[in-house]
């Protein structure tokens, strides 16, 4: 089945996007996006640009796997989400990706600096959380 999977690293002042290859094998990050007015049409556009066929969304439970302060946010955002877009929106548990993405950087090699923009942090989270999505949907 070809199915192009968005990936989303949502956060107060950025969003991570990720997106499939229409295969479903391989994540690519696609960038930041500030999370401001414009979000959910940057979003939606990117849907009908890419031939978006379904989306997740990074949950960030608590250490104790609960609902805390964002990830109510996450979820509210989500079903805003799924009232503009006309494709299945899924939430995937996402508790480590961030710190998991700051080791990666790390282990890459990139010196502190880069290590501190947020930006590629999200992103690179976004990109964790789709291998991660992908490998359990194969």
């Amino acid at each position: 089945m070809n199915t192009t999977t968005l990936a989303i690293d949502y956060g107060a002042r950025r969003v991570g996007i990720a997106v499939s290859d229409p295969m479903g094998c391989i994540a690519i990050g696609l960038d930041t996006i500030d999370n401001g007015p414009d979000l959910l049409a940057r979003i939606c556009a990117l849907v009908r640009e890419r031939g978006v066929g379904r989306i997740v969304i990074g949950l960030p439970l608590t250490l104790k796997g609960e609902v805390g302060d964002t990830a109510t946010l996450v979820l509210a955002f989500a079903e805003t989400l799924r009232a503009a877009v006309d494709v299945p929106v899924e939430t995937l548990d996402e508790r480590f990706t961030s710190s998991i993405a700051t080791q990666t950087m790390k282990d890459l090699g990139l010196g502190k600096k880069k290590r501190r923009e947020k930006g590629r942090v999200d992103e690179i989270a976004a990109i964790l959380l789709l291998q991660d999505y992908l490998a359990m949907h194969p």
